[in-house]
């Protein structure tokens, strides 16, 4: 998972397949959840918080907020 850190850092095309990636991570933390095999239910936090982060920075692009 990114940090804000390399968030900063990563362009627009970054950001999106960064989106994807913690979407997929997040689709398989809950798949997990549900079979009850998920160790640490703490995993599907940081993840939404990721994506957040990320759509954030996204929307900062399009919007011309920042550049890049």
């Amino acid at each position: 998972m990114a940090k804000k850190k390399n968030i900063n850092d990563m362009g627009i095309d970054e950001l999106r397949v960064e989106l994807k990636n913690l979407n997929d991570s997040l689709f398989n933390f809950n798949f997990q959840k549900a079979l009850q095999q998920l160790e640490h239910p703490q995993k599907l936090r940081h993840v939404k918080k990721d994506i957040a982060r990320v759509k954030t920075f996204i929307k900062q692009y399009e919007l011309g907020i920042k550049n890049g």
